[in-house]
C-alpha cells in the first residue's frame, strides 16, 4: 500500500501516522503509533485511541471518505499506558486509478505539552483578570494618547468608564489633560510615578485618592501601556481636614483674641485710673470697652466651637429678610472700597423661618465676601456687580448671591465646597464655600451653583422654614 520509497519516511515521521479503510478500521500504522498504542491489527480507531465502542460524533475520516476533502480537528487519545494525550489532527484521501476514495491518512501530531501551557496560560490570565477586576482599587490601563484601554469593575461602575474614554474627561471633567500628567511622565522615563488628586464619581461626589501609575513593556521593552493604579483615601482626608480646620480656625481666632486682650487692657487701665482719680466719665468708657470686648471675645468662642465640631443648629424663629438686611448693610462698604457695585434684591412680606440666627448670618457674609473676590480678581471686565435676591415660598426660602466674576468650570463648580480647594487662582482660603455648606447642610438645606467661566457665578442657598428635627442635624463630611 505504502511505496518502498516512501515507507522510510512514514515509519519515522515524529507524528502519529495510520491509513484507515472505510469501516474506519487501521490498516497500517507508523513505527511512534505502535509503540504509544499498541497492537492495531483488525481493530477501529476509536476502539483504540478513543476507548470506546462506538464510532465518534464528529469523525474527520468520516468526513473524507464523504467529500474526498482533507479534515482537521483537535482530539484527545488514550494510549496504551492509559494516559490520555491531545492531538491536532489531519485526514487526506488515499485514492486509486480509478480516482476513487480506497483508503484515509490519518496524521496526529501530539500537542499535550502545548495544551498545557495554555491551560496554565489561561488559568493564570483569569486569576490576574479575577485579581484586577476584584481589587478593592481603581485600576485603569491607558495607552499615550490617555484613552482608557481597559478599567476593573470598581472603576466602570463609579466612574462609569468605557473603554476609549479619556482619563481627564473622566475623572475630572476637564477636556484638557492634567497638568502635570504622570502618566504622560512615565510614558517618558518609564519610571512609577505617585500624586494626589480629587475626582468627581459619576454620582458627584468628590473622592480624593492616591494615584500611581507604572509602565506596561512588550516583549521588546518598549512601554505599550502604562497601567494607573488609584486609592481612595477620602476618610483620611476628611479626617485630616478636621483636625486642620480646627487648626485654622483656632489660630485665627487666637489672633483676634490677642488684639481684643489689648484693647481689653486699654479699657481696663482706663477703669482703673477713673477709679483712682474718682473720675466716673473716665471709669465709664474704660467699662464700656470692657464690655465691648468681653462680649467679642464670647462670640468668638463660640465661634470656635461651632466650627471646631459639626453640632446641631440652635433654632429660633427669625425674620428671613432681616438677616439679609443686616448682611447688606456690613458688606456694602467694603463692596464701595472694592469698586463692586452693590444691591439687594427682596420681596417683601417673605415672612419667618426656624434658623440659627449667627450661622445663617456667617453662611451669607461668606457668600457675599466669595464673589467680591471671584470680581476683585477678574482683569478681563471693567465693571463688576454683586447681587443678594430672596425669594419666598409656602415650605422653604431662597438666598441667591450672584456676580459676574471669574466663575467656574465643571471641575470648580464639583470640588467648590471640598475644604481648602479655591477657584480664585490661589488668592482664596478655601474655607467659606466648605463652611457656608457645612451651615445649610445643617438645617436641612443646600447650596446649587450655577457658574460659566469668565462669565460669573449664582450661588442659590434654598433653605426650609421649619427644618424637622431629623433635617437640622450634623452635616454630611
Amino acid at each position: 500500500m505504502i511505496d518502498n520509497h516512501y515507507k522510510y519516511y512514514f515509519e519515522w515521521m515524529p507524528a502519529y501516522l495510520t491509513i484507515l479503510d472505510r469501516d474506519l478500521r487501521i490498516v497500517e500504522a507508523n513505527r511512534r503509533f505502535r509503540q504509544d498504542f499498541g497492537d492495531f491489527e483488525g481493530r477501529h480507531c476509536y476502539q483504540i485511541n478513543q476507548h470506546r465502542p462506538d464510532r465518534c460524533e464528529h469523525c474527520p475520516v468520516e468526513l473524507t471518505f464523504r467529500d474526498g476533502q482533507c479534515h482537521g480537528n483537535e482530539e484527545k487519545f488514550i494510549n496504551a499506558l492509559g494516559t490520555e494525550v491531545s492531538l491536532l489532527v489531519y485526514t487526506t484521501p488515499i485514492t486509486n486509478e480509478s480516482g476513487q476514495i480506497t483508503h484515509v491518512m490519518r496524521m496526529a501530531t501530539d500537542i499535550t505539552e502545548i495544551k498545557i501551557l495554555q491551560n496554565q496560560l489561561r488559568d493564570s490570565r483569569e486569576r490576574y483578570r479575577k485579581l484586577f477586576e476584584e481589587v478593592p482599587c481603581y485600576i485603569s490601563i491607558q495607552d499615550s494618547n490617555l484613552e482608557i484601554v481597559d478599567a476593573n469593575r470598581r472603576l466602570r461602575e463609579d466612574f462609569g468608564v468605557s473603554s476609549g474614554d479619556k482619563c481627564h474627561k473622566v475623572y475630572m471633567h476637564r477636556e484638557e489633560a492634567c497638568v502635570p500628567c504622570i502618566v504622560k511622565q512615565t510614558f517618558e522615563d518609564g519610571q512609577i510615578h505617585q500624586t494626589e488628586e480629587v475626582m468627581t464619581s459619576q454620582k458627584g461626589d468628590q473622592v480624593n485618592v492616591l494615584v500611581h501609575t507604572a509602565p506596561v513593556r512588550n516583549a521588546e521593552g518598549q512601554i505599550k501601556n502604562v497601567i494607573e493604579m488609584i486609592t481612595d483615601i477620602t476618610q483620611i482626608r476628611q479626617l485630616q481636614s478636621q483636625l486642620t480646620s480646627l487648626g485654622l480656625v483656632i489660630g485665627s481666632i487666637s489672633h483676634g483674641i490677642k488684639g481684643l486682650l489689648t484693647s481689653l487692657d486699654g479699657g481696663m487701665y482706663l477703669v482703673n485710673t477713673g477709679l483712682a482719680k474718682d473720675d466716673r466719665k473716665r471709669f465709664e468708657q474704660g467699662w464700656k470697652m470692657v464690655e465691648r470686648n468681653i462680649t467679642r471675645i464670647r462670640r468668638m468662642v463660640l465661634d470656635l466651637l461651632y466650627y471646631s465640631k459639626d453640632r446641631v443648629p440652635e433654632l429660633e424663629t427669625i425674620p428671613a429678610r432681616g438677616i439679609a438686611d443686616e448682611v447688606c448693610e456690613v458688606v456694602r462698604i467694603k463692596a464701595a472700597e472694592l469698586g463692586i457695585s452693590f444691591g439687594c434684591d427682596m420681596e417683601r412680606n417673605i415672612g419667618d423661618i426656624d434658623a440659627d440666627l449667627k450661622a445663617i448670618r456667617s453662611l451669607l457674609i461668606n457668600l457675599v465676601e466669595n464673589a467680591m473676590d471671584a470680581c476683585r480678581v477678574d482683569a478681563k471686565k471693567k465693571d463688576h456687580v454683586v447681587r443678594i435676591k430672596l425669594r419666598g415660598y409656602s415650605d422653604y426660602i431662597e438666598y441667591e448671591v450672584e456676580d459676574n466674576g471669574i466663575g467656574m468650570d465643571q471641575e470648580s463648580r464639583e470640588r467648590a465646597f471640598s475644604l481648602f480647594f479655591s477657584s480664585k487662582r490661589g488668592n482664596g482660603t478655601g474655607l467659606g464655600l466648605f463652611i457656608s455648606n457645612k451651615i445649610a447642610q445643617a438645617h436641612g438645606g443646600e447650596i446649587k451653583i450655577e457658574s460659566k467661566l469668565n462669565e460669573g457665578t449664582r450661588m442659590i442657598v434654598k433653605l426650609p422654614r421649619k427644618p424637622p428635627s431629623s433635617e437640622a442635624k450634623a452635616p454630611k463630611k
